[in-house]
């Protein structure tokens, strides 16, 4: 193997034994240390990116090269390289962007546990994302949950953080349950936990109909449990509470970055281990595609009457979930590669929202837009981040949400029957209901501010806000302007996960 096959193992190392570090250090060092690692680690993701893309192809990593069923083995491959990339430069910036906000909310005791849960959640998403064993998957996803309910817990001295993260938890972990039961029953009728032994067995199932109802059972419980984990509705209530009551660099974690590990092991499962074949048969992705294009407008509607920032970007998360699950619900591949779109696109301009939003909130006093007014007048490049991300949110093209409805509606138009006529409204009713929440909110931020309005000076924090949002403003249009391009690296991926 060259060097770079061993990044992704190399990556997830580090990052686990980088949540031990954190500890020991001071919360300051503990804190630039968790930034530099998933930079590091960003820098090393990105060689990975370019060494599949150039091969075109994936490549397994035996741990300790002992083959199954005694050792555990990644996949690697241009997909699976490209999330990699995506979660840990998201993460650098969002924990740069809110290194202010992270010094406020949280005890400053309590800071360096703040970055360690940093590095150990940064490790469960690669894990997630680069896994080709069921029950280590299953083991990262409670490693996942547990790391994302901290972040909301270590905020300081709030009731309603305590409050939102154990029901955070509960719903997680009953997710997480239904998840193993599907493992377990899997494991009885296939004898694997390696998604390609599994992936022969099921066809062979599938083929001679042995089984057909623990098969049905056990997508269903897959489906449902990392649906319930990635707040798709109704299965979303939990969501807003945990969003608005967490710090904003963890706001924009959570929603950008958490809720997609999830989703992705989901696609993994659905083209690696079932196969798209057997899951349209099973009834499965019209499930997720009701329910998806149901978030679209139910949370839509949710974030409408919303009078605080980040509950109305809370919600407003709940609906650009459903995009992916009803791009995955269509069943072609069109669809998938608009899930996929819909993954970057949501992780580049969700954290770059709630990183502006959450520095003109800790100016002016309050996440209230009434308390908000004008700050998009006093920090421009704020407001133009709020600005470019809500436009985004809306659909408008150069900006990364419009590839996202592009593909749903070239996925709507291909597909037969009533799903595409479903898909097409879905997205003209929510591109109506985004720009109805979006503008106001745009508009309140380039209000003239009220006379009696005093503001803080612009700090460190500041300076560090202003270059994680000038990042996240050229990633922002990176994928607005080359997501054809970026789409055809998914299609390979895709074709190379199956």
């Amino acid at each position: 193997m060259t060097l770079v096959q061993n990044f992704p193992f190399a990556a997830i190392m580090m990052c686990l034994a980088g949540g031990v570090t954190c500890v020991v250090l001071r919360p300051r060092a503990a804190r630039a240390f968790a930034v530099l690692l998933n930079a590091v680690i960003a820098g090393m993701m990105t060689a990975v990116l370019l060494f599949t893309i150039r091969t075109g192809e994936s490549y397994v990593y035996l741990m300790g090269h002992f083959p199954a069923p005694w050792g555990n083995e990644i996949r690697i491959g241009p997909l699976e390289a490209l999330m990699a990339l995506m979660f840990s430069l998201v993460t650098t910036v969002i924990l740069a962007g809110g290194m202010q906000n992270i010094c406020e909310d949280v005890e400053p005791d309590k800071t360096k546990l703040y970055s360690a849960v940093i590095c150990l959640m940064t490790a469960s998403l690669l894990a997630l994302t680069f896994t080709n064993d069921l029950f280590t998957a299953y083991v990262f996803v409670e490693i996942n949950t547990l790391t994302s309910c901290a972040l909301v817990m270590l905020r300081y001295r709030s009731g309603m953080a305590l409050s939102a993260s154990i029901r955070y938890l509960i719903m997680s972990l009953l997710g997480s349950g239904l998840f193993l039961i599907g493992v377990v029953i899997l494991y009885n009728i296939t004898g694997h936990l390696l998604m390609e032994p599994i992936g022969a067995a099921v066809r062979n199932l599938a083929a001679t109909g042995e089984y057909a109802f623990p098969l049905t059972i056990t997508l269903g419980l897959f489906a449902v449990g990392l649906a319930l984990k990635s707040a798709l509705w109704p299965f979303s209530s939990w969501l807003p509470d945990a969003h608005a009551s967490a710090t904003t660099a963890s706001s924009g974690i959570l929603s950008g970055l958490v809720l997609k590990g999830y989703i992705i092991l989901l696609i993994k499962i659905i083209y690696r281990m079932i196969g798209p074949e057997v899951v349209a048969a099973e009834g499965v992705l019209n499930v997720l595609f009701g329910l998806g294009t149901g978030a679209i407008i139910a949370g839509s509607l949710y974030a409408l009457r919303e009078k605080d920032s980040k509950r109305m970007l809370a919600y407003s998360s709940i609906a650009q979930i459903g995009y992916i699950f009803a791009g995955i619900g269509l069943g072609t591949e069109t669809g998938m590669i608009c899930a996929c779109i819909q993954i970057l696109a949501h992780a580049v301009t969700k954290p770059m929202l709630f990183c502006a939003a959450g520095n003109m909130a800790s100016e002016a006093g309050g996440h209230r837009f009434d308390q908000l007014r004008g700050m998009g007048r006093r920090r421009p490049l704020l407001g133009i981040a709020f600005a470019a991300g809500a436009l985004s949110m809306i659909g408008i093209p150069l900006f990364a949400g419009f590839a996202t409805k592009y593909f749903l509606c070239k996925a709507a138009i291909g597909a037969a029957g009533w799903k595409g006529i479903v898909a097409l409204a879905a997205v003209v009713v929510s591109t109506v209901l985004n720009a109805l929440y979006y503008l106001p909110a745009i508009q309140i931020l380039f209000d003239r501010e009220p006379d009696t309005k005093t503001g803080q000076a612009a700090g460190r924090g500041s300076v560090l806000a202003a270059a994680a949002i000038a990042v996240f403003l050229v990633l922002q249009f990176g994928l607005g302007f080359f997501f054809s391009r970026i789409a055809e690296i998914i299609r390979t991926g895709l074709n190379t996960l199956a």
